[in-house]
């Protein structure tokens, strides 16, 4: 897998938000976001859209997408916090889930093994919808599995 991070991103940050939110099938595309590419060789198989900045709390949001469950490996995992924690200097990290959607996606199982916290809102999105709202603090990352072993 060859990654394409944020700072290398920003010319195709817009294609790389769009294709992100169709694949999730959220209905508009975001505003003022950084985008990281995951490439199968020349095939986009993930993207990682960062946004919803919160520069004065140290927040940021980040939505998932991809084609296949091989494209989170180590070093994809590591640059996939790296860019908010340390490059950021961001103490927590938020990312919101469809319940309706998540355990399909796998990305639940994801989020949990990597240590963020969840929490369920009954209707965050419409009458028959909840969110699940999982959240990662940099003091968490660090102390991770995940990232110790790098």
């Amino acid at each position: 897998m060859n990654i394409l991070p944020p700072e290398a991103a920003q010319e195709v940050e817009k294609d790389l938000a769009a294709w992100c939110a169709r694949q999730i099938g959220y209905s508009r595309v975001w505003g003022h976001c950084r985008a990281l590419g995951v490439f199968d060789d020349e095939k986009l198989v993930a993207a990682a859209i960062y946004h919803n900045w919160q520069p004065e709390a140290g927040v940021i949001e980040i939505s998932t997408a991809a084609i296949t469950p091989r494209w989170l490996t180590r070093k994809v995992l590591h640059e996939l916090f790296a860019y908010p924690f340390d490059r950021l200097g961001y103490q927590l990290v938020v990312l919101r889930i469809s319940a309706n959607r998540g355990e399909d996606r796998g990305i639940c199982r994801m989020c949990r093994a990597f240590g963020f916290e969840e929490y369920r809102i009954p209707r965050l999105r419409g009458r028959d919808e909840d969110e699940l709202i999982f959240t990662l603090t940099d003091d968490a990352w660090r102390a991770s599995r995940f990232e110790k072993v790098r």
